[in-house]
């Protein structure tokens, strides 16, 4: 025991943990346990989202500066859109649909313009999660598919369980994951940011429960593994329960999904959770203490299934008590041995402006920036610990 401490203790006095070494990306992130591996040695997932580094027209100088701006705080991994659904070309986009029939765009506007992203982020050696549809309507996302090819109006919810519109996703998504499957700046897919039963619009079948989305997860996870053994697969859910007897939206299944179930899926490799106490009306006896609960459940859950988990998107206002807030989330995020983290979600100030900005934006030289530098650093040692234990 003795000697274990010495060698932490010299191992921790020659490795810096500000900041991740520059190197080529040339394996894949791995799982092991409830933890992310990269050549056999401990991947710390920390970073941020960047839903719009490839979908506003950014110059491939502005990818570079944006993806430095996040991995100068410490910064492994970024969470971005692999979705644009449109029905008429316009500015970047991925797919464009003429009725119910979708074409992939290749192009600069396309996939072309999200090879620059991927250079961009091998060069600041930055991994990325791809999200690949939406349940909400930026971006196109569900909605777009449904109704195309079953009518304007239909049930969000079919497009877990139409056949026609699950053999369409099916297919855009076997055209991202192939043209990628070597590339290893690529974490992981997601199946969809955020999905529940209902959307941005009112439309539903009324018979959409846990299970109607668990099957679904379990069929396009499936797939995806079927297409690509070298990278990782996760659900991109908010991380809603479903308990026994609970009488709490977010905990009673009631949103389409069972946390629990959906991570102990076989091709499911890491569960996901998100976290906005203010626009979820969880304020009791704060939003800041009902987070905490939020991250220590999933935690538990983490330990329960030995899977990874992530908190990938969370936020709160700069007049919410952000600072407090952000550095009680994230001494939790370590001190509970939850996986990694990633806030939403990242900022630049480029030659052509700021980045989109939704008041959760974090712009380089802010507190919240100094915060991150300051977390991913303790991160990474707790990770680098983990060894010795």
């Amino acid at each position: 025991m003795k000697r274990k401490a010495i060698l932490l203790t010299l191992a921790l006095a020659t490795v810096s943990f500000s900041k991740p070494v520059a190197r080529q990306s040339t394996s894949f992130v791995e799982v092991d346990g409830q933890s992310f591996t990269l050549d056999g040695q401990p991947y710390t997932v920390f970073g941020s989202n960047s839903y719009w580094v490839g979908l506003t027209g950014l110059t491939t100088d502005e990818m570079d500066v944006a993806f430095n701006d996040i991995a100068n705080t410490g910064g492994t991994t970024v969470r971005t859109w692999g979705f644009n659904e449109v029905t008429s070309a316009s500015s970047d986009y991925y797919q464009l649909w003429n009725g119910s029939t979708p074409t992939i765009n290749y192009g600069s506007t396309g996939l072309g313009n999200f090879d620059n992203v991927v250079a961009a982020a091998k060069a600041n050696n930055i991994r990325l999660i791809v999200t690949l549809t939406n349940n909400w309507s930026d971006y196109g996302g569900m909605d777009v598919y449904v109704n195309q090819i079953l009518g304007e109006g239909q049930p969000h919810d079919y497009f877990y369980s139409n056949p026609d519109v699950i053999a369409a996703f099916q297919n855009y998504v076997k055209v991202w994951v192939e043209r990628y499957v070597d590339e290893p700046t690529i974490f992981g897919w997601e199946l969809a940011n955020e999905p529940r039963c209902t959307g941005s619009t009112s439309a539903t079948s009324g018979t959409c429960t846990t299970t109607t989305i668990t099957d679904w997860v379990k069929t396009m996870s499936g797939y995806i593994k079927s297409l690509d053994s070298n990278h990782l697969v996760g659900l991109g859910d908010e991380g809603w329960f479903n308990l026994p007897n609970s009488t709490d939206y977010a905990c009673d299944g009631s949103q389409g999904i069972d946390f629990d179930a959906n991570l102990a899926i076989d091709t499911i490799d890491f569960g996901t959770f998100h976290l906005y106490p203010y626009s979820w009306g969880k304020e009791t006896p704060s939003a800041m203490v009902w987070g905490q609960e939020w991250i220590e459940n999933h935690r538990n859950s983490q330990a329960t299934l030995k899977k990874p988990v992530l908190m990938e998107e969370f936020g709160v206002l700069a007049d919410q008590n952000q600072i407090t807030t952000y550095e009680n989330w994230y001494s939790t995020v370590i001190d509970s041995a939850l996986s990694g983290v990633l806030i939403w979600q990242a900022g630049s100030n480029l030659t052509s402006g700021p980045t989109p900005n939704d008041g959760f934006t974090i712009y380089p030289d802010t507190p919240v920036y100094y915060l991150e530098e300051q977390t991913s650093a303790l991160l990474r040692a707790r990770d680098f610990e983990r060894q010795f234990v």
